[in-house]
């Protein structure tokens, strides 16, 4: 599994971060890490999630940041 991190900062000077291939992943921070770090954890929660449900398990995962 491979997925990209888009970032880019919204007018009102927060930064949002989203992963466009797990509909729902986006979150907001005050700084551009901060971002990155919240969308990198709701990713991995996510995923643990639809592990857990489906009982199948990823070779591997890797999750690439790619500024907007």
């Amino acid at each position: 599994m491979r997925f990209s991190i888009e970032i880019e900062r919204e007018a009102d000077g927060r930064w949002i971060a989203e992963i466009p291939a797990i509909p729902g992943v986006l979150a907001y921070g005050r700084s551009e890490m901060q971002a990155r770090a919240k969308v990198y954890a709701l990713a991995l929660r996510v995923i643990a999630d639809q592990v857990e449900k489906s009982g199948r398990v990823p070779k591997s995962l890797s999750l690439v940041c790619a500024s907007a």
